[in-house]
């Protein structure tokens, strides 16, 4: 009998692979969507998925959103699987957003910055407003812009000039320290910045959201200013042993964003303003801006604040930000659990049966 629930069991999951390969496909009178079609006109979503994948990948990103039917976070788990089964081949230089070609940067701190203000492509400026245009066969939506003119190679920081008058704290190079690497590496306490930023740029972009907007409505200690957020390309190098010298492998596109707080000093450092820093693969600004503010607030031990809420608790913040452990903890409650309910279950009645006795005896006397 119980082998026939285990066969039982097997036909069933295979009829459910069935089932959702036909919902994918959906009404075969339609065009069938293909991962080029995706990866070109659903960027942001592939950005999403490369970003908390962990894996710069926008074709493989493509098909693991149209494998999970768009759910970004089913997708995301399916990069990360196939990520573990890649050979890591070397270590790249650090990269140098310095010299990014900007489509977009913006600053809310200075009007005026060296290099200009690059709206670029943004949802920003738009109508929320459907545009039935594009449910049209072939619609095109808002028309057309004007060709924009070539990015530069490389626009000065703008918070440039608070560094050089010694107005907001310094970036303090690594130099040889050996970086952690979450990808190889389980989180341990106390983390580490590079750990800590690490862990918010493949977190759930709705959590890490959530938390820098608690920031900002009285848990924590937060008055953001955004000092530079940037969209663009950077080159990845490599130094291969053989030759002792950095080549390009690749061209990224990323997103990064300065974010500037206020600090009153302390009786060993004057007052100046303090950074909280994002950067993530891909078109990721709501992303990137919320982990400013999460990195920011969770330096407050650091700055020698006092640490009372939820976005500045590294172990809180950092144990529950991955969408894919915390969608596989919540979904294991799919799987049988007959054996601790039944458990469950006659405790419960054997309590009731006490509870009553014990009230007709009280009734009694």
């Amino acid at each position: 009998m119980a082998y026939a629930a285990v066969k039982g069991g097997e036909q069933a999951i295979l009829n459910s692979h069935k089932l959702i390969a036909e919902e994918r496909r959906g009404d075969p009178a339609l065009a069938e969507f293909t991962p080029a079609q995706i990866a070109s006109q659903l960027g942001l979503g592939v950005d999403r998925v490369i970003a908390e994948g962990s894996l710069y990948d926008r074709d493989l990103a493509a098909l693991a959103l149209k494998q999970a039917q768009g759910d970004a976070m089913e997708a995301i788990f399916l990069l990360r699987a196939y990520r573990t089964t890649l050979p890591r081949i070397g270590m790249s230089e650090p990269v140098d957003t310095g010299k990014m070609a900007a489509r977009r940067r913006i600053s809310a701190i200075f009007k005026d910055v060296p290099g200009g203000q690059l709206l670029g492509p943004t949802y920003d400026f738009t109508h929320r407003l459907l545009d039935f245009a594009l449910a049209a066969e072939g619609g095109v939506g808002e028309p057309k812009a004007e060709m924009a003119p070539e990015p530069l190679e490389t626009l000065p920081l703008v918070i440039q000039q608070l560094d050089d008058e010694g107005l907001i704290e310094p970036e303090v190079p690594t130099g040889e320290q050996e970086i952690f690497d979450l990808t190889r590496e389980s989180i341990s306490f106390p983390a580490g910045r590079d750990q800590r930023l690490q862990s918010l740029a493949r977190g759930d972009e709705g959590f890490v959201l959530g938390l820098a907007y608690s920031t900002l409505r009285g848990y924590g200690r937060s008055h953001p200013f955004l000092g530079e957020l940037r969209l663009g390309e950077v080159t990845v190098e490599l130094v291969p042993e053989e030759l002792g010298l950095a080549i390009e492998i690749a061209e990224i596109t990323v997103t990064e964003c300065q974010m500037i707080n206020q600090f009153r000093g302390t009786a060993e450092s004057a007052p100046q303003f303090t950074r909280g820093y994002g950067l993530a693969f891909g078109q990721n600004e709501r992303k990137t801006m919320s982990m400013a503010l999460v990195d920011r607030a969770l330096r407050a031990k650091e700055l020698g604040e006092a640490v009372c809420y939820p976005a500045q608790d590294e172990e809180f913040v950092l144990s529950h930000a991955d969408n894919v452990e915390a969608n596989g903890y919540v979904a294991r409650f799919k799987l049988p659990h007959y054996v601790d309910f039944q458990a469950e279950l006659q405790l419960v009645r054997q309590l009731r049966d006490e509870w009553h006795r014990k009230a007709m005896k009280d009734a009694a006397e």
